[in-house]
């Protein structure tokens, strides 16, 4: 399916009979209570990781701090003013599935430094938060300026909101909750269907890492690349699981364990480096999955980052351009 289709059919400018409620979002493997609110006339509370946040009803001046929270704005029909670019798009500070949804130009903010002052100077209605590092000292700064929404209750792992409760946040602090709850059984029924029409993934195991600074890194449960695995019927390797530390999304590897990224599948991708440098690394060539032809080393950045970026848009182009390369690597 071209990606203009399928971009229309994920930013829910369309909206029939949609019955779910805010609520109605699921929870995450990693102890996420599921986002949830209660809207009103006069705004929405809604219930985040650092307590409740009121935010105003119709809120116009919008700042998208957290890793995907611009693009699930723009999905859901809104702009912002000031984003913090996390994967380095440049320009707007969104992926290309998204630019031609922009009609304001944003500022772009800090992602792990950010500047208060600048952010106050701006004088938003709602600060958006709700992929980040759950600092609680972050949340205490930025609710000083504006009612700040951050990652659902329960949620343990950085930068591990789901995406189903990413939207559900950023929906209810725009009083949007029946976009977005199109957006999210919309992209429910595309990771369904992709799954029905790739058997051979079910039950199959995935060990998904990334390569920077000359070093390797693996992905756990709870982080959205796992996550997407799942979804299609993948099951994470319990040999990168069993490494995870306390409630970090992903694990350094030694070059000695690279061994451990062994799987029924491998997902590598580089990061401020090339796919040329992962293919030439001895250790990744002795993988018994690399010599069967069971993994796929992405040499598109656009395509890394739809698969990172955990946004509906970006993981809309990723079941487009990345599925296919498993089915590939699994015929």
């Amino acid at each position: 399916m071209p990606l203009p289709s399928r971009r229309a059919l994920l930013t829910g400018t369309i909206v029939a009979g949609v019955g779910a409620v805010l609520t109605a979002c699921s929870g995450s493997d990693d102890g996420s209570a599921g986002a949830g609110g209660t809207a009103s006339a006069s705004g929405a509370t809604i219930d985040t990781l650092f307590g409740e946040v009121q935010v105003p009803a119709d809120p116009r001046t919008l700042i998208a701090l957290g890793w995907g929270d611009a693009e699930t704005v723009l999905a859901l029909g809104g702009q912002v003013v000031a984003t913090s670019d996390w994967l380095g798009f440049g320009g707007d500070g969104v992926g290309p599935w998204a630019q031609d949804l922009v009609t304001r130009e944003p500022e772009q903010l800090g992602t792990q430094e950010l500047s208060y002052e600048k952010i106050a100077a701006l004088e938003p209605d709602v600060i958006l938060n709700t992929r980040q590092s759950n600092a609680e000292a972050v949340q205490a700064e930025l609710t000083k300026i504006a009612p700040t929404v951050g990652p659902p209750p329960g949620l343990k792992t950085s930068y591990g909101t789901p995406w189903r409760d990413q939207v559900h946040l950023v929906a209810a602090a725009l009083g949007k909750q029946d976009e977005g709850a199109k957006l999210v059984s919309d992209l429910e029924a595309e990771f369904t269907r992709v799954a029905a029409a790739n058997p051979a993934f079910a039950g199959r195991t995935v060990a998904v890492a990334a390569f920077y600074s000359g070093k390797f890194g693996a992905y756990v449960t709870g982080d959205g690349r796992v996550d997407f695995m799942t979804e299609l019927g993948f099951t994470q390797s319990p040999k990168v699981q069993a490494l995870a530390k306390d409630d970090s999304f992903y694990v350094e590897l030694s070059d000695e364990q690279l061994d451990q990224l062994d799987a029924d599948l491998v997902v590598v991708f580089p990061i401020g480096a090339t796919a040329a440098e992962i293919t030439a690394n001895p250790g990744i060539q002795n993988l018994p999955a690399t010599k069967d032809g069971r993994i796929v080393v992405f040499d598109d950045t656009t395509l890394s980052n739809a698969f990172s970026s955990g946004t509906t848009l970006g993981l809309g182009y990723a079941l487009d351009h990345a599925v296919p390369l498993f089915a590939q690597a699994l015929a």
